[in-house]
């Protein structure tokens, strides 16, 4: 596990946005229920949290209404359904997005309240994280291969900051602005690289490489699993390639 990260900026009370955590599951109990007693440790109290059942046959929404969190159910399939169903449905200034295994430390929320509340141009911010279950000595290079990889490519697809699925947040005032946007119906595109796209070089995102959280090494685990990542990845692309090529996007952004 990397080291611990600097301090959380102070940010006055009057100024700090309340917070809605949405988690989009299908069929993680287990996951969800360590997930969900790690944002109830938080040093900085959401809101709310709101899980999004995605069709789930097990547990997931039971474990999430134990919790305290609000089910709100969606039947279509995929991720990029349940997540804008999940945003759609907060009621918090800001959105703060996490998956069902991810592990976020206790002052996981307070970074997100302190960053968004001192600067009000912000409209969304993402972070980095570390994998929880793979070898000491593989998990350094995996993830500097992964998010490394990962931030440096997506954004020149992009021309600006890529949004990263298991830790992100942005201002519910400008999902509302973007919401129309997104590409909800279709299941295999990635869901936060479809939102960042729709975000646009106009908008301000950043990256806190201060915001951490655990996630699990899971869906890069075999050869069938990257390579739905990279069809996903690839589609998400053509998708909005179609509507303003990189080249295009690059030249508003730097105008």
């Amino acid at each position: 596990m990397p080291g611990l990260p600097p301090a959380v900026p102070s940010a006055s009370r009057s100024d700090v946005p309340s917070l809605s955590v949405v988690i989009p599951a299908k069929d993680d109990a287990v996951a969800l229920d360590r997930c969900l007693r790690l944002v109830a440790r938080q040093t900085h109290a959401p809101l709310e949290v709101v899980v999004v059942d995605n069709g789930s046959t097990d547990a997931t929404a039971r474990v999430a209404a134990a919790h305290g969190a609000r089910v709100v159910p969606e039947p279509r399939p995929g991720i990029p359904a349940a997540a804008a169903t999940g945003y759609d449905a907060a009621r918090g200034d800001v959105v703060v997005r996490c998956d069902a295994d991810s592990a976020p430390p206790p002052d996981w929320l307070a970074r997100v309240a302190a960053r968004m509340s001192a600067d009000p141009t912000l409209d969304a911010l993402t972070g980095t994280g570390y994998f929880y279950d793979l070898p000491r000595w593989a998990e350094p290079v995996l993830r500097r291969a992964y998010l490394g990889s990962y931030y440096a490519l997506v954004h020149l697809a992009l021309a600006h900051t890529a949004l990263w699925g298991s830790n992100l947040a942005f201002r519910r005032a400008t999902w509302h602005e973007v919401r129309h946007l997104v590409h909800r119906d279709d299941a295999e595109l990635h869901d936060d690289i479809d939102l960042a796209f729709q975000l646009g070089p106009a908008r301000r995102t950043a990256y806190d490489g201060a915001l951490r959280v655990g996630v699990s090494a899971r869906s890069l685990r075999g050869g069938a699993q990257l390579r739905r990542r990279f069809r996903r990845a690839f589609r998400t692309l053509a998708v909005n390639w179609r509507v303003e090529p990189p080249w295009e996007r690059w030249r508003r952004r730097l105008e």
